[in-house]
């Protein structure tokens, strides 16, 4: 029996609390995507039961209903006729769905919107980083080469420019201007300002300026002018080097003023007006207000650091938030620390601390990466992880850790509990600088110092693999505009040149195999959705090469914006899925050519898209070819082979 489309969406309407519980409404390939305002309103077990909807869940603010290709959009057409709402794209539902999240929550994405696109850069170097001052440290002649001093400045580069790399992403974020974002970030580690990560060092700070009180000189803006102890206008002539949150703070700040200024300066004066004011007012702010708070955040942490150590608990607090310092920027200043350890016990028993909360975040990172099933976060986590072991977390936690924060809290707690083991064990290093593997080179007990990485990192390690749980895929949710194919498939004939033979028949009608290859039954398909027969009942096909042929008449009811999925309206109500790979839809249509459009109608054997195994492999995904009949409850005598 044909599915009541207007039926259909009525329930759907009543279950979810009416017209005025929702804010928007979008429709993907097989999904009707909403955002609700009050999910309290929602009764979950009657829409389950609503005939037509196949599932249901949550994922990123949006209640997701899944209907099924080919039936998804006539459902929605209805929808919009019942409520009274304009169509919606699925920009806007994201948008309102994000808008619904807690502030922190919000926060945290942005951070992990700043920090996706810059992964490469600071893991290749994180990486680059461990593996030189491994080296260094196994084999001190090594350090004084020139090679050593060419692979250092290589591997340094993107971490000592850190803030204009953030700085460029942040502003494509908050719509800034990215060049005026890339100036402020290069003045935040000006050549002119005593390098970030010796502030605290007397020596450095002497050598640089040319003082003898071991006390940074500050620029006062508006002569002796005070408040208080507070000398207004200020600055303190250092840079910010490892520094991220300023950073992102500041290109915030820059973003509003921006657009403040573009609405409101005349457009005959606006090209230079805006550009001089914007970053003028923006470095103001940035040296004046937002630097100094950090600085005063650092001498807090320092002091706080020096005392808890000087016990158990206090250590394993500090191995707790040692991360939450890395964030900020602030680590580094536990150099102070340490050196001040070496020369007054000559045993740097800090060090240890690090290690474990260092360590730990790779645990956490590296059960990510292989918990995880989306390929491009594989990616990105496996050498990321291998990067933290060796005492550079940055990628571990921008990249993956705090960008999920549940692996983050994991790491915290595997830090604590390494730390409070170092703190037993009083084990300490007789240098500082590197930990995790590295650490090796200068800790007093290697037996412990394992024991101690053991802790740390498999208490973060199994606690996300217990307890992280990878948000549901999207599928059929690009979000961002197609791509061409940058390579091409095997070419093929317009028309099939292999025998189609039947692969799912009943009395509606024999459906052929889409594509060259192995056929396997549904259930084997790598995934849960598609096994589980939620959309459906059909096949698999490993693919031989890389094209899709129709598998019956029809009409073309659907094709993905990431061109990976095609539905085809058949004859006898006939409704069939065909999506090619596995979570493909995060390749925003890199490697896939539609070769039909909505409306057209096609005949058996006709191309209908060509797709490149090779990048679909490469990106992590199974090449799996999904045939899927999505009515088939609809027919009692469906058969598969």
């Amino acid at each position: 029996m044909a599915l009541d489309y207007r039926k259909c969406a009525e329930e759907i309407v009543r279950e979810i609390g009416g017209r005025e519980n929702v804010a928007q409404a979008a429709h993907c390939a097989t999904r009707l995507r909403l955002v609700i305002k009050d999910n309290g309103k929602i009764n979950k077990k009657a829409l389950e039961n609503v005939d037509g909807v196949k599932g249901m869940f949550e994922n990123n603010g949006q209640l997701q209903l899944i209907i099924g290709t080919g039936t998804v959009n006539k459902v929605y057409d209805e929808f919009l006729s019942v409520t009274g709402m304009t169509a919606a794209t699925k920009d806007d539902v994201k948008a309102a769905a994000a808008a619904k999240q807690p502030a922190w929550k919000r926060a945290l994405k942005s951070v992990g919107d700043v920090f996706v696109p810059i992964l490469p850069a600071i893991v290749a170097s994180g990486l680059m980083m461990g593996v030189v001052e491994a080296l260094g440290k196994a084999i001190p002649s090594f350090s004084e080469t020139d090679w050593y001093g060419f692979l250092d400045m290589v591997a340094n580069t993107a971490f000592a420019f850190l803030p204009v790399i953030v700085a460029v992403s942040a502003a494509r974020v908050f719509g800034a201007n990215i060049f005026l974002a890339a100036v402020i970030g290069l003045m935040m580690v000006h050549t002119g300002l005593l390098n970030g990560w010796n502030v605290g060092n007397e020596e450095a700070i002497n050598s640089f300026f040319g003082v003898t009180d071991g006390k940074i000189p500050t620029w006062n803006l508006f002569g002796n002018l005070t408040i208080g102890n507070y000398v207004v206008g200020s600055i303190s002539r250092n840079g910010y080097q490892g520094h991220v949150i300023p950073v992102m703070i500041a290109i915030w700040l820059m973003s509003k003023i921006e657009k403040f200024l573009h609405k409101h300066v005349p457009e005959m004066i606006d090209l230079f007006v805006v550009p001089i004011t914007t970053v003028f007012l923006t470095a103001l702010a940035t040296f004046v207000v937002i630097g100094p708070i950090f600085s005063l955040m650092e001498n807090y942490v320092l002091k706080g650091a020096e005392w808890l150590v000087q016990f158990g608990p206090g250590a394993m607090v500090m191995g707790a938030i040692y991360p939450i310092t890395v964030v900020m920027g602030l680590h580094h200043m536990y150099n102070v620390i340490e050196a001040g350890m070496l020369s007054s016990v000559g045993l740097n028993t800090w060090m240890p601390i690090a290690s474990a909360a260092n360590f730990a975040q790779f645990g956490a990172c590296l059960a990510v990466g292989i918990k995880c099933r989306q390929g491009k976060l594989k990616t990105v986590a496996i050498p990321s992880s291998m990067s933290a072991a060796l005492g550079i977390t940055e990628p571990a936690i921008f990249g993956v850790n705090f960008r999920f924060m549940k692996p983050f809290i994991f790491g915290m707690i595997g830090g604590a509990a390494g730390a409070l083991f170092g703190a037993i064990t009083k084990i300490g290093a007789t240098a500082y600088g590197v930990t995790g593997i590295p650490g090796y080179l200068t800790i007093d007990n290697i037996p412990m110092y394992t024991v101690l990485l053991l802790i740390s990192g498999g208490v973060a390690f199994g606690l996300t693999m217990v307890f992280w749980k990878e948000d549901a895929e999207e599928e059929g949710g690009n979000e961002e505009p197609s791509k061409a194919v940058t390579s091409a498939p095997k070419a093929l004939a317009d028309t099939a040149d292999f025998e189609q033979r039947t692969v799912i028949k009943s009395s509606a009608g024999e459906i052929g195999q889409s594509t060259p290859g192995k056929v396997i039954p549904y259930t084997d398909i790598p995934d849960p959705t598609f096994a589980a027969g939620t959309l459906g009942e059909g096949v698999g096909i490993e693919p031989e090469v890389g094209v899709v042929y129709a598998p019956m008449d029809g009409e073309i009811s659907s094709v993905a914006d990431s061109k990976h999925a095609i539905g085809i309206s058949g004859v006898n109500d006939q409704e069939l899925l065909i999506h090619v790979g596995v979570d493909t839809v995060e390749m925003n249509g890199d490697g896939f050519n539609t070769l039909v459009s909505e409306g057209d109608q096609v005949k058996k054997g006709q191309k209908l898209m060509e797709f490149d195994i090779d990048k679909i492999k490469a990106a992590g995904h199974p090449d799996t070819v999904v045939v899927l009949l999505t009515n088939s409850d609809d027919y009692e005598d469906v058969t598969f082979g």
